[in-house]
């Protein structure tokens, strides 16, 4: 649990630490739904995307701590977000999930720079080890 508030009443309430942007892209609602409770539960402001064109145009026009993109399928159609985070920044950590784990989309979102890929559904303690694991983040993990 987090630091403690003590509001006007005498009852503690969890402070909210604010830990830095997060960009969302994932196009299937409920999943997005699943990840974006996660983030925001640990303090991340999150800017939820359902369409890989739309997490590209944020990531042309905000800054962002962290950037988690699902692959889409076996074609890669989350290639076009990875591509663009680590344009805008090479530091910039991404993490890519998927439906289908397929070596070749692994391959390619590594050498793109990505800092992990993971299975869907990733588990709340998967995404903090990604978090807590990369040092532009690490002070911002949960």
């Amino acid at each position: 649990m987090g630091p403690i508030d003590t509001n006007q009443k005498g009852r503690a309430q969890p402070l909210l630490v604010r830990r830095g942007k997060a960009l969302l892209v994932v196009e299937d609602p409920g999943t997005l739904h699943y990840y974006c409770s996660i983030l925001e539960g640990w303090g991340y402001q999150v800017l939820a995307c359902h369409s890989y064109e739309e997490g590209v145009c944020c990531l042309g026009s905000e800054v962002f701590d962290f950037v988690m993109v699902s692959q889409g399928s076996r074609n890669f159609e989350g290639r076009c977000v990875v591509e663009r985070a680590t344009e805008t920044n090479r530091r910039l950590p991404v993490l890519v999930v998927a439906r289908c784990l397929d070596m070749r989309c692994y391959l390619e979102a590594m050498q793109l720079g990505a800092v992990d890929y993971l299975a869907e559904p990733v588990t709340l303690s998967e995404m903090g080890r990604v978090l807590g694991n990369h040092p532009s983040i690490r002070s911002k993990a949960p």
